[in-house]
């Protein structure tokens, strides 16, 4: 049987980290006899070891010395999807490009029959160095799970779970915020939203960010129907939409993915784009330039957000103790023809 993380007894590593004044990922070197550590932290770990009695487990023996050669990317969805869905492509190219030359494997591990407790032991198991999470929901505890034990996490996007898991981001917000402004600039009067997932980080944001751009304008903000970033979804979001408010005369799409969706409906039910209904959807995948018309859209950089993931990740393992918690990266407005 495999002994999960959470039936350990005794001390955790950042319980030691916390005592010796120091991060968990010089715990983990120091554990490891890395020499990239000064003697002043490996003096003060070994007394916070001898002090509370702690037993380095398999992750923190091997985590430092980087035996494994690789690391993960968990995508929190199921395989079908994160296939279908440019994002993750984007963020798979990010990923390796990062990695080129480095001589590091990468593992890619989608949603599977796996439990959480089987999961975080697999990839504190010493398979990975290191992991990559991407497309959390709810309030997954996995980047907190992982960071506790002293596995080095980075998660792609902001972890409504919270922890001290570090994570790279778009700027979700003021992307979605700048798309309302624009609409707003062309005279549009009655704007809704089709938004993420309710239980993602990225759906909300990016909601918070459309309800803030109406708000400062005195606008309402009831126009707004949860999808879950497929076509399909946005399709049946824009029927709904249009069933509540006939005279809307545009919707702010929370991924491009679902704006091509509402696309279709909206030429299907005679309305002209953007002379009725302006669209503006958001992530500026190859979707976007290929729609009809072609969309108008938040340029997020998906690529260098894989790549920034990676290169975070990455410089923890190097020993870099001087990174920042969190990153966020710029989005910018595409303008194109349906808006």
């Amino acid at each position: 049987m495999t002994e999960g993380r959470s039936r350990r007894p005794g001390p955790r590593i950042e319980e030691v980290a916390r005592v010796a004044g120091v991060s968990k990922s010089t715990v983990s070197r120091v554990i490891n006899g890395e020499k990239y550590v000064s003697e002043r932290s490996r003096q003060a770990v070994h007394r916070a070891i001898a002090l509370l009695g702690y037993s380095p487990n398999h992750a923190a023996r091997t985590l430092a010395g980087s035996k494994a050669n690789a690391i993960a990317l968990v995508i929190s969805e199921q395989g079908s999807r994160v296939l279908a869905d440019p994002f993750f492509a984007g963020i798979l190219r990010g990923v390796h490009a990062e990695l080129a030359g480095r001589h590091v494997q990468l593992l890619l591990m989608m949603n599977q029959p796996l439990d959480g407790e089987d999961q975080v032991a697999y990839l504190t198991g010493g398979h990975v160095d290191g992991a990559l999470v991407v497309s959390l929901h709810g309030e997954d505890p996995l980047p907190r799970t992982l960071h506790e034990t002293g596995l080095p996490v980075v998660s792609g996007g902001r972890p409504l779970a919270g922890g001290g898991a570090p994570f790279v981001d778009s700027d979700n917000f003021n992307g979605s915020l700048g798309a309302v402004r624009f609409l707003i600039s062309l005279n549009r009067q009655k704007i809704a939203t089709i938004a993420g997932p309710r239980d993602m980080a990225v759906g909300m944001d990016r909601l918070s960010g459309w309800r803030c751009g109406l708000a400062e304008h005195g606008m309402p903000v009831d126009l707004v129907v949860h999808s879950d970033f497929t076509p399909e979804s946005g399709a049946l979001a824009m029927e709904e939409l249009l069933r509540r408010a006939p005279d809307l005369d545009a919707v702010f799409v929370a991924a491009d993915i679902m704006a091509v969706g509402a696309l279709r409906v909206l030429q299907a039910q005679g309305r002209r784009i953007p002379d009725d209904v302006a669209v503006v959807g958001f992530d500026d995948s190859v979707l976007a330039a290929t729609a009809t018309p072609p969309l108008t859209t938040v340029r997020q950089n998906v690529e260098q957000l894989g790549r920034t993931m990676t290169w975070r990740l990455l410089a923890e393992l190097g020993g870099d103790e001087k990174l920042p918690q969190s990153m966020l990266l710029p989005t910018s407005l595409v303008r194109r023809a349906s808006a």
